[in-house]
């Protein structure tokens, strides 16, 4: 039993980078019939939603962003616009599956110059490439609410692995197999080059943390 909840909440970080309710979406798996997603993902979302087996993140109290070093500052950004999803079967030798999508244009540093600069050509490249999207592959838990999360990041038309630390709570008093609300923190550091983004590398670190906090419900139609 113990074993089925780290699962949950593991999966639920991949919401990670995820935000939309879901609840006003009459189509939960919409906005990926476009993207690069395996349309058996697609029906495993569906089926788990049918059957109580989903997970949603709440876009108010949940954040996607990020921080670069400069010679200047620190930049810091931080995403919008995002959704996605998890499932988890009863069985709890199930890894479930995961999916989020970003919109990249929803970037902001409260900044609007440094804001347009980030998403030019030369760094996201929203105009051509305006989805940021990540698929989970596996995780591996290294104590007792912390766990690595790996997976595939699409980004600039780029794909990459990447792996998170996750940190794992509840935020209700229901026992573990029976949590709705959940509190998903996540961190990886990605080499921006490797993406394709490499102007200013005298000024600009090339190193880029990505940082989530994401709350999660389970889905009820």
């Amino acid at each position: 039993m113990h074993h089925l909840f780290r699962l949950l909440f593991l999966f639920v970080l991949l919401l990670t980078a995820s935000g939309t309710v879901w609840s006003d979406e009459p189509d939960l798996c919409s906005a990926f019939k476009n993207s690069n997603i395996n349309n058996e993902l697609l029906g495993n979302m569906l089926s788990a939603a049918k059957h109580g087996q989903l997970y949603q993140i709440q876009k108010k109290s949940s954040q996607v962003g990020f921080c670069v070093d400069s010679k200047l500052a620190t930049i810091k950004g931080k995403f919008t616009e995002f959704e996605g999803g998890i499932t988890l079967s009863p069985e709890a030798n199930s890894n479930g599956k995961a999916m989020i999508l970003i919109q990249a244009k929803s970037l902001d540093t409260e900044n609007g110059l440094i804001s347009t600069i980030i998403k030019s050509e030369q760094f996201f490249d929203v105009k051509n490439h305006p989805e940021v999207l990540f698929v989970s592959r596996g995780f591996k838990w290294t104590g007792r609410d912390t766990a690595i999360l790996q997976g595939d990041l699409t980004l600039r038309g780029v794909t990459r692995r990447v792996t998170f630390n996750v940190l794992l709570s509840v935020l209700e008093n229901h026992p573990a197999a029976q949590a709705q609300k959940i509190l998903v923190k996540a961190t990886t550091v990605l080499n921006r080059t490797e993406f394709g983004m490499k102007t200013l590398p005298v000024l600009v670190n090339k190193e880029v943390k990505l940082c989530l906090s994401v709350e999660a419900l389970r889905y009820s139609s």
